[in-house]
C-alpha cells in the first residue's frame, strides 16, 4: 500500500511538539474494584504510545475516559489544553472533536452504507458540507483499499474490510488524537496483518497522536514511541520500545512479556 494516498494533516502549532494529553490523578471505580487508581501521565503530541498489561488492568478504561464513555470518579483529564473531565458537556462535546477512536467489535451503522458510515459525523458533528465529506470519504476509503465498497452495507463485508471502514470513519473527523483498542482482537488471524500494516502506514505517514492498546507486541514494538506497562490500574513502567522489551527492569513486565512474547 503506498503511503503517497493518505491523508497528512497539515502541522499545526499543537501538533509540532508539548503535551497534548494529560490524566492527573485520575481515578476509576465500577463498585468496589479500582480499576484505574490516581493515576498520572501524559502523550506529546504526534507521538505513538501504546499501553501494555494484563487484561483487567485499566488501558481500556484509559480509552473509554478519552471517548467520554466513562467518567472518572476523581482527577482530571486535559486534552490540548482544554478539560474533558472536570467540564460541562458542551465543553466535553468540543474537545470530543478532536478525538477519534476504532473500537475491537468495528462499531459501524448496519443500515448505513459504507460511504454514510464514514460522512455521518463530519456532516453532522463537524458540519462539513457534505460535498466536501464525501470526497474526503472517498479518499479514505481508496486509501484503506476499499474504493470500491461505497454502495455496500457492514454485513457485506468481511470483518477485515469492517475494521478498514472503522479506521476510516475515524480519520474523516481530522482528529489530533486516534485511540486504538485492540482493534484486531476480532478479526481472523489472517486478516490481522493487513489492518496492522495500514496502521502502520498511517503512523509512520501522519502527525496523528496515537494512543493504542494492544496485545500485538510486535506492532508495538514497530510504532511505539513509547511504552506504558499497566497493572491494577498503575503504570508501573515507560520508556521506549526497545527498553520496555528488551531490558524491562519491572519483574512483572518481565512476567507479562514472557508470557506474550
Amino acid at each position: 500500500m503506498s503511503t503517497e494516498t493518505l491523508p497528512n494533516p497539515e502541522k499545526s502549532p499543537e501538533q509540532g511538539g508539548g503535551e497534548l494529553i494529560r490524566l492527573e490523578q485520575v481515578t476509576k471505580r465500577f463498585g468496589s474494584n479500582t480499576v484505574l487508581d490516581h493515576l498520572d501521565f501524559a502523550v506529546d503530541a504526534g507521538k505513538h504510545v501504546t499501553l501494555i498489561g494484563p487484561s483487567g488492568s485499566g488501558k481500556t478504561t484509559i480509552l473509554r475516559l478519552l471517548m467520554t464513555l466513562l467518567k472518572p470518579d476523581e482527577g482530571t483529564i486535559t486534552v490540548d489544553g482544554q478539560k474533558l473531565f472536570p467540564a460541562t458537556e458542551k465543553e466535553r462535546r468540543e474537545v470530543r472533536k478532536q478525538i477519534g477512536m476504532v473500537f475491537q467489535q468495528f462499531n459501524l451503522f448496519p443500515n448505513m452504507t459504507v460511504l454514510r458510515n464514514i460522512t455521518e459525523a463530519p456532516v453532522t458533528v463537524l458540519g462539513m458540507s457534505k460535498d466536501e465529506a464525501v470526497e474526503r470519504a472517498k479518499g479514505l476509503l481508496d486509501m484503506v483499499g476499499l474504493a470500491d465498497k461505497c454502495d455496500a452495507h457492514p454485513a457485506q463485508l468481511s470483518g477485515g474490510q469492517q475494521q478498514r471502514v472503522a479506521i476510516a470513519r475515524a480519520l474523516a473527523m481530522r482528529p489530533k488524537v486516534l485511540l486504538l483498542d485492540e482493534v484486531t482482537s476480532a478479526l481472523d488471524p489472517e486478516l490481522v496483518a493487513g489492518v496492522l500494516d495500514l496502521l502502520r502506514d498511517i503512523a509512520r505517514s501522519t502527525d496523528i497522536t496515537m494512543l493504542c492498546v494492544t496485545h500485538e507486541m510486535n506492532f508495538a514494538r514497530d510504532i511505539s514511541d513509547q511504552v506504558l506497562m499497566f497493572d491494577s490500574g498503575r503504570v508501573i513502567e515507560a520508556g521506549p520500545p526497545e527498553k520496555i522489551f528488551s531490558e524491562p527492569e519491572h519483574d512483572r513486565t518481565r512476567e507479562f512479556l514472557s508470557a506474550v512474547l
